[in-house]
């Protein structure tokens, strides 16, 4: 039995940037978490999506992370991607108390067409004022303003959100 105080999920999300656009999805309303929420692509890091790979040390698998977010594109909006980088992390304790670390990426697409999976049934290409018209799940529209200033002056901030103890 594992003891669930010492169990994580660990997910990536990602924000795709194209022309100055970023990739928002909508969620479908039978979603059981943040339904008809507007999202970015993502999903749980999975034992099998890296232990039938061959290592890239003795002891280690490497991109772990990074081939976990190219899947997760494939599947939700058929999108092949490259180019990953670092945006952000946080965590979400889930409706059954397991706490999740997510790992905020962005990327550039490598192809053009978009196709949805059935979880998923609308998306947009916006830029971040024509995002803020969006119902967003917390926390993504300021991600986009962290990789916006990255794009444009090269510097990375950290999240500062509405934390008081910062």
């Amino acid at each position: 039995m594992v003891d669930k105080n010492l169990m994580h999920y660990v997910t990536v999300t990602g924000i795709v940037v194209k022309d100055g656009k970023f990739l928002i999805a909508k969620r479908a309303e039978w979603e059981k978490a943040f339904p008809n929420k507007w999202t970015v692509p993502g999903g749980k890091l999975e034992v099998l999506d890296y232990a039938l790979r061959k290592k890239d040390t003795s002891e280690h698998w490497y991109n772990v992370l990074e081939n976990l977010l190219k899947k997760e594109f494939m599947e939700e909006v058929g999108l092949e991607i490259q180019n990953i980088g670092y945006i952000t992390s946080m965590i979400y304790i889930r409706s059954d108390k397991i706490p999740c670390l997510i790992v905020s990426l962005y990327a550039e697409p490598k192809t053009d067409r978009i196709k949805l999976c059935p979880a998923l049934t609308d998306f947009k290409w916006v830029n971040l004022e024509e995002a803020k018209d969006y119902d967003l799940i917390e926390g993504i529209y300021e991600e986009m303003e962290i990789l916006e200033k990255k794009l444009k002056t090269g510097k990375m901030d950290e999240w500062k959100g509405n934390n008081s103890l910062q």
